[in-house]
């Protein structure tokens, strides 16, 4: 093979190489900038079965309280670690095909769904040992003489049974939803 042969051919792997390496680049960078456009209470109340949602989450403690301090969709819903991260995402598409399909696109179709999916939230919230409401909280950071009575007593119990936040904290950001009548008779 001649130099010049040798030369082009160099020339060709090392630029297709850079190519790849660029393509990567700018794909996994599109992929990060996708993932935080779609961590947003924006893009997450940008269906319409969200909007009574996200009226909810507005008279809540998480929009409006004291500190100043808000917790937004993605906060409580999405987990900061890639991998789970990821699955959540996976999982939100089912909410998204719902609204698509017109099985949760009214409030009415969506509060017939609210029990089921309010279920599957919190299955995931005590298999997590609600890592996203701990990720704010922490009962080292809590000061209970900061704290109602009842409050202070429920925490330092749960805190000593290892008990997870939603076990008693569901209802909180939305409307608790009530169980269905499962009478057959």
């Amino acid at each position: 093979m001649s130099d010049r042969k040798k030369y082009t051919l160099g020339f060709i792997s090392v630029f297709g190489f850079i190519a790849l390496i660029g393509l990567g680049f700018f794909s996994a960078l599109g992929s990060s900038v996708a993932l935080e456009k779609t961590n947003t209470v924006e893009f997450c109340t940008s269906c319409h079965s969200m909007q009574w949602v996200k009226e909810e989450w507005m008279e809540s403690v998480h929009y409006k309280n004291a500190s100043g301090v808000r917790a937004g969709c993605p906060d409580c819903h999405v987990p900061h670690s890639l991998g789970p991260k990821l699955m959540a995402k996976v999982m939100a598409a089912k909410d998204v095909w719902g609204e698509i399909m017109g099985t949760i696109d009214t409030e009415e179709k969506f509060e017939a769904h609210r029990w089921e999916m309010a279920n599957r939230v919190w299955a995931t919230m005590e298999a997590t040992d609600s890592r996203e409401c701990r990720s704010c909280h922490s009962f080292d950071a809590m000061d209970p003489s900061e704290q109602e009575k009842t409050s202070r007593k429920k925490h330092r119990k749960a805190q000593k049974r290892g008990q997870t936040c939603i076990e008693c904290h569901k209802g909180v950001a939305h409307e608790e939803p009530t169980e269905p009548d499962t009478d057959e008779g």
